[in-house]
């Protein structure tokens, strides 16, 4: 039995101990921000900031749709966030895929942790479907992707 709190309590230790393991990666690649993505995108609320809600789903969209590495996705980041707006709010499905930063924390260091972290970012992103045309709308008013 998992008492009531305890199962993110425990979800949020497995995503600081994976962010741990990515941010010393040392890597070009830069996974940490996948993490990072899949993470704020699976764990949004209705009273999540909607800027960081738009930043996730480009994030995975940029990485599962058009292989961008983290470094990447990290640069398109900043390029939006040099313009001020009024960021959109999108539907927050209640699956956002099965998979969670404890699934990936469970698979062994090194390659194939960092499989499942993008096997992670797939499955948030699929959950997410029904906002992929808002995010390319997006993107291409910033002539990205």
């Amino acid at each position: 039995m998992v008492l009531p709190g305890h199962e993110m309590a425990s979800e949020l230790d497995a995503y600081h101990e994976l962010c741990a393991y990515t941010l010393t990666h040392g890597d070009a690649e830069f996974i940490h921000q996948h993490v990072v993505d899949a993470f704020a995108a699976q764990r949004a609320t209705p009273s999540s900031k909607p800027i960081g809600v738009t930043f996730a789903l480009v994030g995975l969209y940029l990485h599962v749709e058009k292989q961008y590495s983290g470094r990447h996705v990290q640069r398109v980041h900043m390029q939006l966030a040099r313009r001020k707006r009024t960021w959109p709010t999108f539907a927050l499905p209640p699956n956002r895929g099965a998979t969670t930063a404890l699934d990936v924390m469970a698979a062994p260091a090194g390659p194939e942790r960092d499989r499942a972290i993008h096997e992670w970012c797939v499955t948030v992103w699929e959950a997410f479907a029904a906002n992929r045309q808002a995010i390319v709308d997006l993107l291409k008013q910033y002539d990205i992707g």
